[in-house]
């Protein structure tokens, strides 16, 4: 049952949000079709839309606690985006209310000796997060269809044999990426894959900030700069890699994020329709159990 918080007008309104960037069906997908700025009809409603995060936040609360208690699911989020999309602070802002036993966040970097030594999947599977919890990757097994394609010189790095290493390795890869998901889902793990779609003209403005406030020159490195010389090729791979991959099982939302308010909105949505359509429920407690636990009240209360 439906707490006053997760009730039908709220689960409405979450799908609302979330559906106009979900994508499930790749074959008509194009990234010019959604604009990086656009709020839906929530521009002139910054203080509202806050609101409606601070309940979303509640809700992811009450759907984990549930969700851990149940032990039955695993959750897998999956983030996305260009520098200074947003990553970190959608991901701090949107789960702040989970408990911390609850979710586990990992951040993939530049591959090791070791990883590169192993399959590029390998270094995930020991980051997959367990039954009755959520695991959240920033960024993930993607890299390999994005960077590296991008930067084709990284594939050196992974020693391939010539056979392997074909005209056709990056669709080879998304086949490969379709069936580890599918084989998750079937194995009862959620998956659910967000790109944060940052524009080019936002993005310079955020460098601009890192680099004119001294409290933010942390942020900013110099690969930022290089990186984002190669845009164009960037949005390309990223098109091509949401077409071949979104699946009804494991879609990808591709949320606007200029405004950061709002891309936070719509990756609470998403996640607690998702998460809702589950069906969680705290375990029933079976007949005997329930005379123990009157056994031990009793025991306590004559004391």
């Amino acid at each position: 049952m439906a707490s006053d918080l997760i009730n039908s007008e709220a689960l409405e309104r979450c799908e609302a949000i979330s559906a106009p960037f979900r994508v499930s069906c790749g074959e008509t997908f194009r990234l010019k079709d959604v604009d990086p700025g656009g709020t839906l009809d929530l521009a002139g409603d910054k203080r509202g839309a806050k609101a409606a995060l601070e309940q979303g936040v509640q809700m992811l609360s009450e759907l984990q606690q549930k969700l851990y208690a149940q032990n039955s699911w695993g959750v897998l989020l999956l983030f996305q985006a260009m520098d200074a999309a947003g990553k970190d602070g959608t991901i701090k802002h949107v789960m702040s209310g989970v408990n911390p036993q609850g979710c586990q966040v990992t951040s993939f970097k530049a591959p090791s000796a070791v990883e590169l030594d192993h399959d590029y999947l390998w270094r995930v599977n020991q980051c997959l997060p367990e039954r009755g919890r959520i695991g959240i990757f920033n960024r993930s097994y993607y890299e390999e269809t994005l960077v590296v394609r991008v930067h084709p010189e990284l594939l050196d790095r992974q020693s391939l044999p010539p056979s392997v290493r074909t005209p056709g390795i990056w669709q080879q890869r998304f086949e490969e990426i379709r069936h580890y998901e599918a084989y998750l889902s079937a194995n009862g793990f959620l998956v659910r894959k967000f790109f944060l779609h940052l524009s080019k003209a936002e993005q310079k403005r955020r460098f601009l900030e890192r680099l004119n406030n001294p409290r933010k020159h942390w942020k900013f490195s110099a690969a930022d700069i290089r990186e984002r010389a190669h845009w164009d090729h960037y949005m390309q791979a990223y098109e091509e890699m949401i077409r071949a991959t979104a699946t009804e099982q494991a879609p990808w939302y591709v949320v606007p994020a200029d405004r950061k308010w709002f891309s936070r909105l719509v990756v609470a949505a998403a996640v607690i329709h998702s998460l809702h359509g589950l069906d969680l429920h705290y375990p029933q407690i079976s007949d005997e159990a329930l005379r123990a636990l009157a056994v031990a009240r009793e025991q306590l209360q004559a004391e």
